[in-house]
């Protein structure tokens, strides 16, 4: 792979390596001075990015480990989401929440904080017990929650190591039905979204800031009914893609028809294309208090956004035991889905940025955005404990590249390196 998912990154790497044991791997890493695990090439930012060499997972044996007595399950890190899934529900297993699309590496989802739209739902990264990884040298390592560094492990970048495996918090498998709500007025969704997000498992509002938003809504079978009618949406005729005029064929069944967890919670079917394909993302957290202000500022640009902007969703996160996921209080995402136009979009998300500005917005770590490195340290508290935990694992730097540096620092002074000092 020589870039990256939408085609927006080519990689700077020298090599891809696919290993075939732990063993392997640890032997490639301890070889490198520069190491970056790739999981499915689906961020859109330089995070993945390095001048050494790309391991992917994909070749490592496929595991999936599930205890029912102590409602875990450890998976391979670099399996699909959605084949961890498949598993799951065969055993009658689930996660609580799910992404909008499952095409994710299991590790790759958890280190850049990915998550899907609940209030009571966080990350993928809150529900992971423990982390298995190759650290710099070739060494293993796990680390597991109540440990002092467990909160820096999961969303960690994949500045500590190259992750193997991870256990899983699972629920008992349920059911999913959704139903998409067209025609929602600007002024009930900037006075009543808290009500509108809380009131199902999962809830999510799209709009491209110029016509009526819609929402959809993703119930847990058995729990009271979700509909928006008070708020003077009203039903769709039928199935909607997020993005005005495309093909509903890539989206999972709507129209109340009842299904499994995994395939009712992601927005996208497996095998089908998820989203538009040819795009940039972007997305940034608020505080769920600045939220209504916040979607105020953003109708305010429909204008400017309109010729860039392919769809905007809106979701509740909440509160992520993670150093650095979208923040310890509840959060609301705002993601952008761009037409794949650099220049133009940079332009577009300068505006963005400066009217969010008055909100302290944090940038999803796989997502493009223009903000300082030291604004992006500014919105995680815990930044400077993630670089004193990055350099005491990693102190050659062996996992940094250039977008982790200028946030956390390089190569701790004096640190060894294979073959050489820092």
């Amino acid at each position: 792979m020589t870039h990256n998912w939408a085609g927006n990154v080519t990689f700077s790497a020298r090599e891809l390596h696919r290993p075939r044991s732990v063993e392997e791997l640890a032997s490639l890493v301890a070889g490198h001075t520069r190491v970056k695990a790739l999981g499915a090439g689906h961020s859109f930012s330089r995070i993945a990015d390095t001048e050494g060499v790309l391991v992917s997972l994909s070749d490592l044996p496929p595991l999936v480990e599930t205890d029912p007595v102590a409602a875990t399950a450890r998976v391979g890190a670099g399996m699909p989401l959605y084949a961890v899934c498949a598993a799951l529900r065969e055993r009658g297993l689930a996660l609580p929440n799910l992404p909008s699309t499952t095409h994710l590496t299991v590790a790759g989802a958890c280190a850049t904080g990915t998550h899907g739209s609940g209030d009571a739902h966080a990350t993928v990264s809150a529900g992971v017990r423990s982390v298995e990884l190759v650290t710099a040298g070739g060494s293993t390592l796990t680390l597991s929650r109540g440990e002092p560094d467990f909160g820096g492990a999961v969303t960690s970048l994949g500045a500590l190591g190259v992750v193997t495996a991870l256990t899983f918090d699972v629920v008992p498998s349920f059911t999913v039905e959704q139903r998409v709500w067209e025609g929602l007025p600007w002024e009930v969704l900037f006075a009543e979204h808290a009500r509108i997000a809380a009131s199902a498992h999962s809830v999510s509002v799209f709009t491209d800031w110029t016509a009526r938003p819609s929402c959809w809504v993703k119930r847990r079978t058995g729990d009271p009914a979700a509909g928006l009618e008070w708020t003077g949406a009203v039903p769709a005729g039928g199935p909607r893609h997020p993005v005005r005029g495309m093909d509903a064929g890539a989206v999972t069944v709507q129209d109340g028809v009842p299904g499994a967890w995994d395939e009712r919670l992601p927005h996208f079917r497996v095998g089908a294309t998820p989203s538009v394909g040819a795009e940039i993302q972007s997305e940034y957290f608020t505080r769920r208090t600045d939220a209504p202000a916040a979607m105020r500022e953003l109708r305010s640009l429909a204008e400017e956004l309109a010729p860039v902007l392919r769809v905007c969703e809106i979701r509740t996160v909440a509160g992520d035991p993670c150093w650095l996921g979208p923040g310890a209080d509840g959060r609301v995402g705002f993601h952008f889905t761009w037409s794949p136009n650099v220049p133009a979009v940079h332009r577009v998300l300068d505006l963005v940025e400066e009217r969010l500005a008055p909100f302290a917005p944090v940038p999803h770590w796989g997502k493009v955005h223009r903000m300082t490195p030291a604004a992006v340290r500014a919105g995680h508290p815990s930044a400077g404990r993630f670089a004193a935990l990055r350099h005491r694992l990693d102190p050659g730097g062996v996992f940094g590249n250039a977008t982790l540096d200028a946030v956390f620092g390089g190569a701790a002074p004096g640190a060894v390196l294979p073959g050489g000092t820092a």
